[in-house]
């Protein structure tokens, strides 16, 4: 059973939301919180310490063909 968008609270102040800014209250909180993610205010955590596996063709070798 889904909780209806008044029940739930606005990420941002809490208040109860909005059906028209879901899950937002206002159009205020639902720009405050595309502000947050172009700016970078909202990130995901990364780790530069974890190893790449060999078998992990995402970032290609050095070659000596690629010299300009």
């Amino acid at each position: 059973m889904a909780i209806p968008a008044a029940a739930k609270k606005c990420p941002i102040c809490s208040k109860p939301a909005v059906e028209a800014f879901k899950p937002f209250c206002s159009k205020r909180c639902a720009d405050v919180d595309l502000n947050r993610w172009l700016t970078g205010g909202y990130v995901i955590p990364a780790r530069d310490d974890e190893p790449m596996s060999e078998n992990d063709n995402s970032i290609p070798s050095y070659d000596q063909d690629d010299e300009f």
